[in-house]
């Protein structure tokens, strides 16, 4: 199959995509790159994440185009919905965000690609192709965020030097607390949790509660968002 451009891709079957971007005129873009191309058919284009959640779950659509910040609900929390109602969604970030923090928390919440705005029709066009077979596409400089958030080698909470304390945030942070949940769960401030943050962060070498919960895992192999238990014997901060 001859893609609209320049790629090429060798598929018989039509790939419904549909595209969620407030920018009209880039949204009108990749809504002509996705009709100009064989095997590819734009299925609905929205300018909000309310509107696609009104109308994609009940099209055929089987790929989304989101980007992040849109008027109203987030791009984020856009594909955490979306993919609650269909799981098979395929979805790919096309932002002009770098952000590591952005970047991990559009994957946890279920995007399956993270690409910039600036890249060519091309390469966005391939990249449907790509999801579609299963495959996680992302601009280099994205890749490379998420290959160096791995890079620091952790093994345990006590070669960290984290205390007891600080092990128990980081296990609320994993679950996805926020400072005051964590803070009434422990019967503490929301001030406390703040500093003992700032030195969590510190010795895990990281900059945000995402990158935390990424390294936590590599504490005692409990992936972010697993529901794991809070037996404070079996994972960190439990």
């Amino acid at each position: 199959m001859r893609m609209g451009h320049n790629a090429t891709v060798k598929d018989s079957k039509t790939l419904n995509v549909a595209i969620v971007e407030d920018d009209e005129r880039f949204r009108k873009s990749l809504a002509r790159w996705v009709e100009g191309t064989p095997g590819l058919r734009c299925s609905g284009s929205y300018p909000t994440a309310e509107g696609a959640l009104s109308s994609i779950p009940k099209t055929d659509c089987e790929i989304v185009i989101m980007d992040i910040n849109l008027p109203g609900m987030s791009g984020i929390e856009c594909v955490r919905k979306l993919r609650s109602e269909r799981p098979a969604l395929q979805i790919i970030m096309l932002t002009v965000h770098e952000d590591s923090d952005l970047i991990f928390k559009a994957l946890q919440a279920g995007a399956h690609g993270y690409l910039l705005k600036r890249s060519s029709p091309d390469k966005i066009l391939e990249a449907i192709v790509e999801v579609s077979r299963g495959g996680a596409p992302m601009s280099s400089n994205i890749a490379r965020k998420v290959v160096h958030s791995f890079q620091t080698p952790i093994t345990s909470a006590e070669q960290l030097n984290l205390t007891p304390r600080e092990e128990q945030i980081l296990g609320g942070v994993v679950r996805g607390l926020i400072n005051k949940e964590i803070a009434d769960e422990l019967s503490i401030s929301i001030e406390t949790i703040r500093v003992h943050l700032k030195n969590i962060y510190e010795k895990l070498h990281v900059r945000s509660r995402t990158e935390a919960a990424l390294r936590a895992y590599d504490l005692g192999g409990l992936r972010p968002g697993t529901g794991a238990g809070r037996d404070t014997t079996s994972a960190p901060g439990r």
